[in-house]
């Protein structure tokens, strides 16, 4: 049987169609849904190419990098490798779905969000009799410009260093940036979240030792988280995005050292809260700091593109200054949906 993904014809400008990742130009041409009961099914258009030139990516027996350069085609596809990697180091280290109540996708660098300030009458859920004015909940549009940032690393390797080296190897090498591109993501996050995103929406801060927070500054205790988790009605603090040594006198409270909640901590990893909320910890968040959150209406994630590669460049070899990118942005949406606690 002859398959479709056999007879496409690969060359560069497949990366530079506007609105279209390669695996999406690929997948016009050859698509996944024409497999459907044949060895190929659950393999998407890339994976197809790498099949049909017989390039092994993972694994023990992963090929060498120079196997993507056997053909002037086969090297259409190394980029997209690149990209792959990097996202999935990206992923790895993701902890912003933990935080955003939305993502917004966007082609451009110009983004304006939309806001609601609702008054305690408006937060007020009162029987409205006939012939009543219903009451009003008004949306606008913010004053000033999401700011997006575009982070990103620079590859820099000869052709000739790496072209002996494991396509297996080299991905750790390429996850290791996606890692650190998201954590320039994750600081912009805070910072959006803590100083607002330039439309006066900086979060309320609260001190321990300072009411309506009670105790002694420097330690925190159970009794000041609840008095934090106290000032977010009608918001639920279900995330707390922690510096280390927070985290570590949150976890010396009496109240999180439930026997249950150490069988939780050593069978996944993930540290019990009485709270109810997600524990993060972040060397991201400023020392001796608590931010609390309610992710379902604290942050939007505005992305202008995922992760961009030099095509051209990494097609050539020229690894050398090879530059890997993505471009993001934050918008505060409710300013009472985060707020922060000093220790």
């Amino acid at each position: 049987m002859t398959y479709k993904f056999n007879e496409i014809k690969l060359d560069k400008g497949m990366y530079g169609e506007t609105g279209k990742s390669f695996t999406q130009v690929l997948e016009k041409l050859d698509p996944s849904e024409d497999y459907k009961g044949t060895p190929y099914e659950g393999l998407d258009a890339y994976q197809r190419q790498l099949k049909r030139f017989d390039i092994r990516v993972r694994g023990a027996g992963s090929d060498a990098v120079e196997k993507f350069f056997r053909t002037t085609e086969s090297a259409v596809l190394f980029p997209e490798y690149v990209a792959r990697s990097v996202r999935q180091g990206m992923e790895e280290e993701n902890v912003l779905p933990s935080i955003t109540a939305t993502v917004t996708k966007i082609d451009g660098m110009d983004y304006r969000s939309i806001y609601s300030v609702p008054t305690k009458d408006e937060k007020s859920l009162r029987h409205v009799e006939e012939g009543e004015v219903i009451p009003q909940t008004e949306v606008k549009v913010r004053e000033n410009l999401v700011k997006l940032h575009k982070r990103g690393r620079m590859l820099v390797a000869s052709y000739e260093a790496v072209r002996f080296q494991k396509l297996d190897l080299f991905s750790v090498m390429l996850r290791q940036i996606g890692s650190q591109i998201m954590r320039m993501h994750l600081e912009d996050a805070i910072d959006v979240i803590v100083n607002g995103d330039g439309n006066s929406n900086a979060a309320a801060s609260f001190a321990v030792g300072t009411a309506p927070v009670s105790g002694t500054s420097g330690t925190l205790t159970y009794t000041q988280l609840l008095e934090f988790w106290s000032q977010f009605d009608p918001y639920t603090l279900n995330t707390l995005l922690v510096s280390p040594d927070a985290m570590l006198q949150i976890l010396k409270c009496s109240e999180f050292q439930n026997p249950l909640t150490g069988l939780n901590f050593q069978g996944t990893g993930e540290p019990g809260n009485p709270l109810g909320a997600k524990l993060i910890r972040s060397s991201a968040v400023e020392r001796g700091t608590v931010i609390g959150i309610d992710r379902g209406y604290a942050l939007e994630m505005i992305s202008a593109s995922d992760v961009s590669v030099e095509y051209d460049r990494l097609i050539d070899r020229q690894l050398e200054r090879a530059a890997i990118t993505s471009i993001s942005g934050f918008a505060k949406l409710y300013t009472e949906a985060s707020k922060i606690l000093k220790i």
